[in-house]
């Protein structure tokens, strides 16, 4: 179905006039990893795709010099790069509030659009849509490693309305975007807030004194000053081999809550799995939950037989994932009740410590998880091993004071979080509706 004015196009016949409006990435001894400066003119890679509407992450540089001489292989803001081998179906736009220029790797390839035949953001949705990402990969070369070319790419159709209406349909999605864009910055922010203050009380141990511990030194006065700076007793652990606050102790990961492990009910069986019913967790969900802090529920549920079947333990609101295998390291709060798969070791706050004090502690000691991980085909860390791992601890009272402190800024990461999942299911729910003219919008003039 599609509206007045549509027509239908290959992306060869709206890119912009002139040469390499349509390229790929430089060929393999063209751009090598001795190439790389710590600054100068970003690469647009593979890790710089896949995290929205625009190329962003941690970049690689090449030098101003290198850049001049693969120009034909350059973008700049406003350009469409697509990835040609790998993540088949990955597309992002060159943002216009960064670098006036951007090399591209030899995985990726870019288009430059004629403005007066197509929006750059509408042709961004039009190719993050299902009726496009089927065609991408039902045309992608699969001998090897999945790939794409530019031929195909300048073959691809397109069904284009009006450029008025192109630019209507991008405003509504983007404002979408935009305002989930925004939300993940906040949380971002709120995120980066709650470290600062777990590493500064646990990590430099300064947090704030009480009137007990200043009263043991002699001075009063010192009550709610930063513990270790203001002369706090730090005294000699030989478990940990270094200095603790007095009073904490070298304890056991398994002290700040129950350790719980999960289950994969039979596949075999449909009758344990259903799309509504008991939440159940796997690695893969948390690594599709990346960059957000709580988790409601994975792909698939189990239902009460597979809860039965598996016996799997439902836990509460507020257990703490820990993915202890393929891969270690992936964390979330639980908004709700849940279970899941073996790839888990969970923490139920049980033992007086809390969930955001639980969640922190375990990034923080991230490392040192993971460097008691065992297995020769894949790495994982058993729950004996765990429980086992010893760290500074302090008393619960501190660790409810740091909880009491962040407790309204992890509920407005909650709350953004869902407000984020609401705006993305209306995002995609609207635009193939958009994209094929059943829903249709104008643009004033």
């Amino acid at each position: 179905m599609k509206g007045k004015g549509w027509e239908r196009l290959k992306v060869g016949d709206i890119a912009a006039p002139g040469r390499n409006s349509i390229v790929g990435g430089p060929f393999g001894s063209d751009l090598v990893s001795k190439d790389y400066v710590p600054n100068g003119i970003p690469v647009i890679r593979g890790a710089n795709m896949g995290n929205g509407r625009w190329v962003s992450g941690e970049f690689v540089y090449v030098s101003k010099a290198k850049a001049e001489s693969l120009a034909a292989n350059c973008a700049k803001p406003g350009d469409l790069i697509f990835t040609q081998r790998g993540t088949i179906g990955q597309i992002a736009l060159v943002p216009q509030n960064g670098p006036s220029r951007y090399l591209l790797s030899q995985s990726q390839m870019k288009l430059s659009s004629d403005a007066k035949k197509a929006d750059a953001l509408f042709l961004y949705y039009n190719f993050s849509g299902s009726q496009q990402q089927k065609y991408i990969q039902q045309n992608a070369i699969r001998t090897g490693v999945p790939h794409t070319n530019l031929g195909i790419l300048r073959d691809t159709p397109l069904l284009l309305p009006p450029l008025s209406q192109q630019r209507a349909i991008a405003d509504i999605v983007g404002a979408l975007d935009s305002k989930i864009e925004l939300n993940n910055q906040i949380n971002a922010e709120l995120e980066a807030m709650a470290k600062l203050l777990y590493d500064y009380w646990f990590v430099q141990f300064d947090f704030p004194m009480t009137a007990a511990q200043a009263a043991s030194l002699g001075r009063p006065a010192l009550e709610g000053k930063p513990y270790k700076t203001s002369g706090g007793k730090m005294v000699h652990s030989p478990t940990l081999n270094r200095k603790i606050p007095e009073g904490w102790s070298a304890d056991t990961l398994d002290k700040l809550g129950q350790v719980v492990g999960g289950t994969t009910p039979s596949k075999e069986n449909d009758a344990y799995y259903c799309e509504a019913g008991i939440p159940w967790i796997t690695p893969k969900d948390l690594s599709n939950n990346k960059g957000r802090k709580f988790i409601d529920r994975g792909e698939i549920d189990v239902t009460e037989a597979g809860q039965k079947r598996g016996s799997l333990k439902l836990m509460p609101a507020g257990t703490v994932l820990l993915s202890s295998r393929a891969p270690i390291g992936y964390t979330a709060i639980a908004c709700n009740p849940l279970t899941t798969n073996q790839g888990f070791k969970s923490f139920v706050p049980s033992k007086g410590y809390g969930s955001d004090f639980i969640f922190r502690t375990l990034n923080h000691f991230m490392k040192l998880i993971e460097q008691n991980a065992s297995g020769s085909t894949f790495r994982e860390i058993s729950g004996g091993t765990l429980k086992a791992i010893k760290i500074p601890m302090p008393h619960p009272s501190l660790a409810k004071l740091y909880c009491d402190k962040v407790k309204s800024m992890s509920a407005q990461q909650q709350n953004l979080e869902k407000q984020n999942q609401e705006l993305t299911q209306l995002r995609d729910w609207l635009l193939p509706m958009l994209m094929n003219g059943q829903v249709t919008v104008t643009q004033d003039q």
